[in-house]
């Protein structure tokens, strides 16, 4: 874990809930499983008269985008999000669900709960990366929004003012933490618990801040495949254009306000729309 930026001058209480953005899977998954709604494990066996028994297995949905795959052009293309959501995440999905189908005990458990058990105290189960990458993607694409960047709302702004000093800092320390993140891995905004304030992490490979009760507010995937065609190797010019044009400050401050239902962050107070 790398701590980049926590203002020192002031702190702010937080929530030990991880709240991630919810969405509707948009589509069944084309193997051989039936898949139900994001979170849960079932199984259920039936037998009709003589017949052979039959086994419906449900554990995790792809989650769309909330937006049409074309509509954050031209900062990122629809052919990046065609390849990208639906190949790599797509991938993630459907490997955790044939994970999932020979281990009983991991049934039931909402996706938050499967990060948590898997990651193991650091000795991640072979469940972790892909239930992990489920889940960042999830929060990844939620993180961006058409006529996204600018700057935060009020609330959310005065709250990155109150741990960074200032936006601008804030947004340069959060280019610096993705461009100095060495190989594959994740930038995040995110509420630390312990320390009560704002902060950046950078994670590498498929790790995420759940997994040290911290709450994600935004992410950056930093992996080759989420910007190589739009960007080629260019990872400075695809992460100044997720934050001038891409990162959905609403989102983030819709987040940052659920957070308040579990921990009063005090002043200043993130207004509720």
């Amino acid at each position: 874990m790398n701590l980049l930026s926590c203002s020192s001058i002031n702190r702010c209480p937080l929530s030990s809930k991880v709240l991630a953005s919810a969405g509707s899977p948009s589509e069944i998954l084309k193997s051989s499983f039936s898949v139900s709604h994001l979170g849960w494990g079932q199984r259920r066996d039936k037998q009709l008269n003589n017949r052979k028994v039959s086994r419906t297995l449900a554990y995790y949905g792809l989650q769309s985008p909330p937006y049409k795959l074309d509509t954050l052009e031209p900062y990122m293309s629809k052919r990046t999000l065609e390849v990208h959501w639906g190949a790599h995440h797509r991938g993630y999905v459907e490997a955790l669900n044939k994970q999932l189908a020979k281990n009983d005990l991991l049934y039931g458990y909402t996706l938050d709960e499967l990060i948590i058990v898997t990651y193991n105290n650091g000795n991640p189960l072979p469940e972790f990366n892909n239930a992990a990458q489920v889940w960042n993607h999830d929060l990844f694409w939620a993180s961006m929004q058409p006529g996204g960047g600018g700057l935060p709302t009020l609330g959310l702004l005065q709250q990155i003012e109150k741990d960074f000093a200032s936006f601008t800092n804030f947004k340069e320390k959060f280019v610096e933490a993705a461009l100095a993140s060495f190989g594959s891995g994740w930038v995040w905004l995110v509420l630390k618990r312990e320390k009560k304030c704002l902060s950046i992490v950078k994670t590498s490979n498929a790790i995420n801040p759940l997994v040290w009760n911290d709450i994600p507010i935004i992410c950056l995937d930093l992996w080759e495949h989420s910007y190589y065609l739009d960007c080629k190797n260019d990872r400075a010019k695809y992460v100044n254009t997720f934050m001038d044009h891409l990162v959905s400050w609403n989102a983030a401050a819709a987040r940052l306000a659920r957070a308040q239902a579990f921990v009063n962050l005090g002043e200043p107070k993130i207004p509720v729309a």
